[in-house]
């Protein structure tokens, strides 16, 4: 008997963590390389777009590659996820002309949207959410801090400043 179930959480977590983790890593990276902001918001446009594409593409073909017939479904969830997630990711850079508030901003609308996703997702199951929260909180800070740093060492080593 095929498992045909569908778990759109996990199609979600899939699309927004990557985001979440991706994003802020390219933009805290570029912030440090990078002096124009319109550079910044191209760039993270752009990656925000083919990425998640990429991700819907993947999520599609590892879904159908189990068998299960909600593959366009679990596509359209990931790469949903991702969109909106970047979309509230940039927004500062629109907003907002001063590096440290841009920067301030997107990694609070980060941690706001991790808590409110564990939250949502804790509360629909009945189970702890804090566990989940900091888990996906970590391993998207420590992706951003070797963003920044990478950014930091190609500003530094090879004098890249756009």
């Amino acid at each position: 008997m095929r498992k045909n179930n569908f778990n759109s959480a996990g199609a979600i977590v899939l699309g927004m963590h990557d985001a979440l983790v991706s994003l802020t890593g390219l933009i805290a990276g570029l912030a440090v390389a990078m002096a124009d902001r319109y550079a910044i918001i191209l760039t993270a446009i752009i990656a925000s777009i083919t990425a998640s594409l990429s991700m819907a593409a993947s999520n599609y073909l590892a879904v159908r590659a189990n068998g299960n017939a909600r593959a366009i479904v679990a596509a359209l969830y990931t790469g949903g996820a991702y969109m909106v997630t970047c979309a509230a990711l940039i927004l500062p850079f629109f907003v907002f002309t001063n590096r440290a508030i841009e920067m301030t901003v997107m990694f609070a609308i980060a941690v706001a949207e991790i808590f409110l996703f564990n939250w949502w997702l804790g509360r629909s199951r009945h189970r702890p959410y804090m566990r989940n929260f900091f888990e996906m909180l970590a391993v998207c800070a420590g992706v951003s801090i070797i963003a920044f740093l990478i950014g930091w060492c190609a500003h530094i080593c090879l004098g890249i400043d756009a």
